[in-house]
């Protein structure tokens, strides 16, 4: 890091989706690197909240005690917050103005198992069983406004792919959170500009740790219920399409997402269109 860069506040990194997409086993692991800093925790909400954002003040709250880590090396600051996915291209254009060269990434899951799982929440959160639950319940929960938001890849893609070069957005998928862990943290610390070597540290079972939002890191999740056979071919209705521009964009297949399975990488590479690398983490 050059001096102007360590004098000149800044956010260095991003993560902006999606929900449900494991993005709380990122900011575990990340949270665990001595070059990364969370100022705020994992979701500061600051650019979906109410009214009118202030760019200077939102990186103001994300500069850490220092730039330099106890062994000299650079340290990288920001924040990751899934909302962020559905942010409108106004308050896109207000973060690059303020930090053109931020490092961002997403982490997709499949849109049908997304929309499942956030139904599930939704399940919960009105104190009811699935079996409770009718067919009718969850295909309104999957229909509404902000679950199709949510699943809305393509148009997030679009939108921060309008204002930052692709270089800049590296693409994860959940899938490989699972299979291929420490590539995922390989690939991200390569993407970020940080030390490799200390996830390479991290024993298998640490990178194995299902993280659950609401309960905080080191807890672990029940296997949710699986997904109605009778609920897929609607849901499929409303992803096929996505999930075919998703395949085409990243050179992906993804054939094993209209099975509701997880998808298979392919041989790595590595790109600026994002890593292919797998999980069941909910965050």
């Amino acid at each position: 890091m050059s001096a102007e860069h360590a004098a000149t506040p800044t956010v260095d990194f991003l993560g902006i989706g999606v929900q449900k997409g494991g993005t709380t086993w990122l900011y575990h692991q990340l949270a665990r690197h001595p070059q990364v800093a969370f100022p705020r925790g994992k979701e500061s909400h600051y650019w979906d909240g109410p009214g009118d954002r202030d760019a200077d003040e939102w990186v103001r709250l994300l500069q850490p005690p220092s730039r330099r880590s106890r062994s000299g090396r650079p340290i990288r600051s920001g924040e990751i917050t899934p909302a962020y996915a559905t942010l409108p291209p106004e308050k896109i254009h207000a973060i690059h103005r303020h930090c053109p060269a931020i490092r961002l990434f997403i982490s997709l899951r499949n849109p049908v198992e997304r929309a499942w799982s956030a139904a599930l929440m939704g399940l919960a959160r009105s104190q009811m069983l699935v079996d409770e639950a009718s067919d009718h319940w969850f295909l309104d929960h999957f229909r509404s406004a902000a679950s199709r938001a949510r699943g809305d890849y393509v148009g997030c893609l679009d939108r921060w792919g309008s204002v930052f070069p692709q270089e800049q957005l590296l693409i994860l998928f959940q899938d490989d959170i699972a299979s291929r862990p420490a590539e995922v943290l390989e690939d991200l610390a390569a993407h970020l500009g940080i030390d490799p070597a200390e996830f390479s540290a991290l024993p298998a079972s640490e990178l194995a740790e299902v993280v659950v939002p609401h309960l905080g890191a080191g807890s672990f999740d029940t296997p949710p219920p699986p997904l109605r056979p009778s609920l897929l071919p609607p849901l499929l209705e409303l992803y096929a399409a996505d999930i075919d521009t998703i395949e085409q964009r990243t050179g992906r297949d993804l054939s094993a997402w209209r099975l509701a399975r997880p998808a298979v990488a392919r041989p790595r590479r590595t790109s600026g269109c994002g890593a292919t690398r797998a999980t069941d983490a909910e965050g």
